[in-house]
Formats: structure tokens, C-alpha cells, sequence
């Protein structure tokens, strides 16, 4: 079956954190598409009770192109740790609790990690693509890295503080937008949906 192609438009983010908001407006700007978030359109938040990135990014694009009547993209996202079964994994977002406090989330892993034991560690992203009729595509990108504890860095948002890349020295949280933009989970998603993208302008 033929992949579908996004044409030029509008295009929901199906997301209310505004961190994703700027990374994926930023990624898509070459590509002429009119950007606008769940947040500002008012949609609810789906129940993300899928059991992989990939469903949980599908259950949130598909309900913002039906909410909204335009085609939506969703990431889903987080930190999965080796010595810790992959977690906090899908639930990345639900260890910062109700007031989405990541330095909370980031003292959760670090309490449960045996601190002197592996910290290997990596992020997923999965991006989907949704059309109002149902239709879906779905990528999956992947960074591998170690923790670094106490956090380091202000820049980015979530884990970002406590994760660094293989190949660099300095946390997501260290390095500046452009840099992490240039090669994260989120870019090298991006990268295999970016053939459905209208052309570059």
C-alpha cells in the first residue's frame, strides 16, 4: 500500500506541551504548512492508554484530525532506561505527576537506579500523522546515551537535563536548540516521515 502524501495546509500538533510545540514548529517550517496546536485550539487531551510510543502518538494524532477536521501530527516520547526495564518509558511524562514537576521525574529515576550500576539510557520519539478519515502514518526515531546526575542545563525540557548523547560530553539540557535539534530522537523521527511532508519551500 502507497504511502499518503500531507499536502500544503494547515496541520494540527496534537500536543499541549509547548517544548514539543517549538521543536515540531521548528522542524516543519521549511515545509509550508500552517501550524497550530491542540492547545490553541482548545482540544481535550486523550487518555494515552496505548502500550508502545507508536500507539500512543496514533490515539493522539487521530483524535485531534477528527476533533479539529484537519490533518494532525502527534509525537510520543520519553526516556527508557536499560537498568530499569525501559522505564520510565511511556510513562515518562506521568513520573512528573499532575504539575508536569520533571525534576521530580528525574529524581524518580535516579532513586531507582542503583547509582553505582549501569546508566545506560535512550529516548524514543514516534511521530503519526493523521488524516479526519482515519488514515495514519507512523515513524520511530532513537537516540542512545548514559544518565548524568545531578541534572545539568536549562536548555531543552523533560529528561533533557540528565541525558547525554553517545558521542558528546554535555547533557540535552547543556547543548543550544540548534545543536539538539540538528540530531535528537526527535529529529532522526522526523527525518523518515519527512518524505509524506509537502516540499520544502
Amino acid at each position: 500500500m502507497s504511502r499518503r502524501q500531507l499536502q500544503p495546509g494547515r496541520l494540527v500538533l496534537a500536543t499541549h506541551n509547548p517544548g514539543k510545540v517549538v521543536e515540531l514548529a521548528e522542524l516543519l517550517g521549511p515545509h509550508g504548512l500552517e501550524v497550530v496546536s491542540a492547545g490553541e485550539l482548545g482540544l481535550d487531551e486523550p487518555e494515552e492508554t496505548g502500550s508502545t510510543f507508536i500507539a500512543n502518538a496514533e490515539l493522539k494524532a487521530l483524535a485531534a484530525a477528527k476533533a479539529s477536521g484537519l490533518p494532525a501530527l502527534a509525537d510520543d516520547s520519553g526516556l527508557c532506561v536499560d537498568a530499569l526495564g525501559g522505564a520510565p518509558g511511556i510513562y515518562s511524562a506521568r513520573w512528573a505527576g499532575p504539575d508536569k514537576d520533571f525534576m521530580v521525574a528525574m529524581m524518580r529515576v535516579r532513586d531507582a537506579l542503583d547509582l553505582e550500576g549501569p546508566r545506560n539510557a535512550h529516548f524514543i520519539c514516534a511521530l503519526s500523522l493523521a488524516w479526519p478519515d482515519g488514515h495514519v502514518e507512523s515513524v520511530e526515531g532513537r537516540v542512545d546515551g548514559m544518565l548524568a546526575w545531578p541534572p545539568r542545563g536549562d536548555n531543552g525540557f523533560g529528561y533533557d537535563p540528565m541525558f547525554i548523547m553517545d558521542g558528546k560530553s554535555r547533557t540535552f539540557g547543556e547543548i543550544s536548540r540548534d545543536e539538539k535539534e540538528a540530531d535528537n530522537h526527535r529529529a532522526r523521527a522526523f527525518l523518515l516521515l519527512r518524505p509524506l511532508l509537502p516540499a520544502r519551500g
